[in-house]
């Protein structure tokens, strides 16, 4: 099993992520969501709001209006390039980003991806992220040794994000798949498997209304379900809102950990999830541009990965044996949102 969310803050320290000499009142740090609506990317805009003051930059925020909209992303990364930004935090809404951030990397800025990184390795310096398919493999692994041998008949909904194959979608997505222990043919794309037990997968935006859509959708194509995955916890929400207007109950897990899904953990409603720490990415991000700003260091991957790992824990009040995990108490104790 990885890093816990402590054992990442310990290997922020190790890997020199952690620096902070103030930088220069002049040094601009730039954050680029997907949205300013959703908890995650609230928290990661208090966190890095907080790192750069500590760190003596000046901080600019930037959002889109949705998942996958990156005409305003896009606009955001030229408005920095513009106003000499040391350095950009981006959750990229999707690859079309990535010429811009490449650009941006050219003009001297540091550009650290958080959360989701893109697929042209040269569009980042790092990404700061959960470890995604971790993230997915515990919820997967959780949801097969919950239903034993009733895995082997399982009848499962997948909601996805989309179908753009965003990273964060693919790695969670065929993370939960390959911890229940379907193969996956393909892991850099969704819908390779072959499996018969996989109904299907539908676009849930990541929100409540469309994981109910996307629920009533798979629901229609076999009303017999009995696991849903889902991208996030209000898509869960909308999932469980469905299931509950057709008379139905499945074993629902996701991803996030925010304050509303740990309480959804409590209250029954999601069986399991994982859970991530957007502050953290965030604020370590900002002491990596200030420490770039300083003396032009670059923050480094985490041991084994491609990536600076941030850490995951599995949230649930039901554990089983060889997955491990915290209960919705210490997840309300870590929870954001």
């Amino acid at each position: 099993m990885k890093k816990t969310l402590f054992a990442a803050s310990f290997a922020a320290l190790a890997l020199g992520v952690a620096f902070a000499a103030p930088a220069s009142a002049a040094d601009t740090a730039c954050l680029i969501t997907k949205n300013n609506t959703n908890p995650f990317f609230v928290k990661m805009k208090e966190g890095a709001e907080k790192a750069a003051k500590e760190a003596g930059l000046d901080f600019q925020a930037f959002a889109g209006e949705k998942d996958g909209d990156a005409a305003p992303q896009i606009t955001a990364i030229e408005n920095c390039v513009a106003a000499g930004a040391k350095g950009i935090l981006i959750t990229p809404s999707n690859d079309s980003v990535g010429p811009a951030l490449k650009a941006a990397r050219e003009a001297g800025i540091l550009v650290i991806a958080l959360d989701t990184p893109l697929a042209d390795k040269d569009a980042q310096d790092m990404t700061f992220a959960t470890d995604n398919f971790e993230a997915g493999t515990l919820i997967g692994q959780w949801a097969a040794a919950t239903l034993g041998e009733g895995a082997k008949t399982a009848k499962i909904a997948m909601l996805d994000i989309n179908k753009d194959n965003i990273s964060v979608d693919v790695a969670r997505d065929t993370g939960f798949l390959k911890g229940f222990g379907i193969e996956v043919p393909d892991l850099t794309v969704m819908g390779s498997e072959k499996d018969p037990r996989v109904i299907g997968h539908e676009s849930s935006e990541a929100n409540p209304e469309g994981g109910q859509k996307a629920m009533e959708t798979l629901l229609a194509k076999d009303p017999d379900i009995n696991v849903v995955y889902t991208i996030n916890e209000p898509a869960a929400e909308g999932a469980f809102q469905a299931l509950k207007a057709a008379g139905k109950t499945a074993l629902i897990v996701s991803v996030d950990g925010g304050c509303p899904g740990v309480a959804n953990v409590k209250a029954g409603v999601i069986g399991a999830t994982s859970q991530q720490y957007p502050l953290l990415m965030a604020s370590k991000g900002i002491e990596a541009i200030a420490a770039f700003a300083k003396d032009g260091t670059k923050p480094q991957a985490s041991e084994g990965l491609t990536f600076f790992n941030t850490g995951v824990n599995l949230v649930t009040d039901k554990p089983v044996e060889g997955v491990k995990s915290i209960d919705s108490t210490k997840g309300t104790e870590l929870c954001w949102g």
